[in-house]
């Protein structure tokens, strides 16, 4: 799970930071000039689809943990394995689970600002805060790309030191089943 998740974390940030690139490079959104307006249609597509791959990355280590620890609940109830190996592994979901729920309310924060940055759009935050909306769109996107590296490094942390307890209940119900003469 280590290697498809770090695959998967690399392609999100990649889009991330591409959607981000594209944005900046937009030059004059409210011009009628058909290459800025390829530009704005680049970056809001770009922009979705790493919005919707990232979500997707964090339901993937959700599922991950939610999968994992109900296997080792399970194994660990018909071996009569001591209740630390389950305790250990809900301890490192839920350490990532907030990080997950920030990350994935800022992805839908920065898409929402950036709906309201839209020229095209009627809405405005002009002078909310002192910024223009798109400033305010900018400094979202930036805060939601710093937030979701900063979580997915967590989250591969997290799993990799679950990988380490599932390997350690697999060894554990492998000894158990040697002792009593069953097949492994």
């Amino acid at each position: 799970m280590k290697r498809i998740f770090l695959s998967l974390v690399v392609i999100s940030t990649i889009l991330l930071v591409a959607a981000a690139t594209f944005g900046l490079n937009i030059g004059d959104a409210r011009s009628l000039d058909t290459s800025a307006q390829s530009r704005v249609s680049m970056h809001m597509l770009v922009g979705l689809g790493a919005l919707t791959f990232a979500t997707l990355v964090h339901a993937i280590c959700l599922t991950y943990f939610m999968g994992t620890g109900r296997w080792i609940e399970e194994t660990s109830n018909a071996y009569s394995l001591e209740p630390s190996w389950y305790d250990r592994t809900q301890r490192l979901k839920y350490r990532t689970v907030g990080g997950m729920v920030l990350c994935v309310l800022l992805l839908i924060s920065a898409g929402a600002f950036g709906a309201v940055a839209d020229p095209a759009t009627s809405m405005s935050l002009d002078g909310t805060l002192g910024m223009t909306s798109a400033q305010i769109h900018f400094f979202v996107a930036g805060l939601t790309v710093l937030t979701n590296i900063l979580t997915n490094v967590t989250q591969f942390v997290a799993i990799s030191r679950n990988s380490v307890l599932v390997d350690g209940v697999l060894a554990e119900v492998c000894r158990i089943r040697e002792d009593r003469g069953l097949p492994v």
